[in-house]
């Protein structure tokens, strides 16, 4: 053979690939589906199917369909009957288990954020209670869950740990369904208050405080829900 004809022959092939983005129809599915779920659009007790979702988004089954299993893996939802799918059933030894976690890995989200916290995380909270506390006196459920939700997750957010605001959004899309049972209990009441008191630690950047303030919302939250269950 020739000296310089032992190469393969073979030249790289240079490759352009965009980045991959997530804002995909499946992901985009995944949370209008998981927002009806923590904003009691799905209630415990109440069945949706495939085909309903698709009509109701204006998609094709396989998004929905894609958006169910995971939310079925993350035990937000479970199977009840053929294609019909439901929130699953809360026991009372579920409903402990989850408090603890919650209590656990949610104090330590506030307990970081009061180190991050800023004078306008500080004023959205404010606005953000003063939100449940019209939709509390107004009787607007659907309209305090999503204050709400705002109000727990502008906290955890401020944590600056998206593996931390993960574990928690997974959690919360297991009790957040029966959030709604605390409505005629008062708990609105007294959560606003627990509320009012995790802020003004945060202003305070005391963690210790913060910490035990949002465990107090959420122990008041499981014993109201252990009476419903008992």
């Amino acid at each position: 053979m020739e000296k310089g004809k032992m190469g393969t022959g073979i030249k790289k092939l240079e490759v352009s690939v965009e980045p991959l983005t997530r804002d995909t129809l499946q992901e985009r599915v995944y949370r209008q589906v998981a927002g009806l779920i923590l904003d009691g659009g799905i209630a415990p007790g109440q069945q949706v199917t495939i085909q309903g979702l698709a009509e109701a988004f204006h998609v094709s089954a396989m998004p929905v369909r894609e958006a169910l299993k995971r939310l079925t893996a993350a035990h937000a939802l479970t199977i009840v009957s053929g294609r019909s799918i439901g929130i699953p059933p809360l026991t009372l030894e579920r409903l402990t288990d989850l408090r603890n976690v919650r209590i656990q890995v949610e104090g330590a989200a506030t307990s970081w954020a009061a180190k991050h916290v800023d004078d306008r995380t500080i004023a959205d909270l404010r606005g953000l209670l003063t939100q449940m506390e019209q939709a509390t006196a107004s009787g607007d459920t659907k309209g305090y869950l999503q204050a709400n939700r705002a109000f727990h997750f502008t906290i955890y957010q401020a944590a600056q740990s998206p593996t931390l605001v993960s574990i928690i959004e997974n959690l919360w899309l297991q009790i957040g369904p029966y959030l709604n049972l605390l409505r005629e209990s008062g708990n609105y009441v007294s959560s606003n208050v627990h509320h009012n008191d995790i802020v003004n630690a945060l202003a305070r950047h005391d963690c210790d405080a913060a910490e035990a303030a949002m465990a107090c919302d959420i122990d008041d939250a499981y014993d109201v829900l252990a009476k419903v269950l008992a």
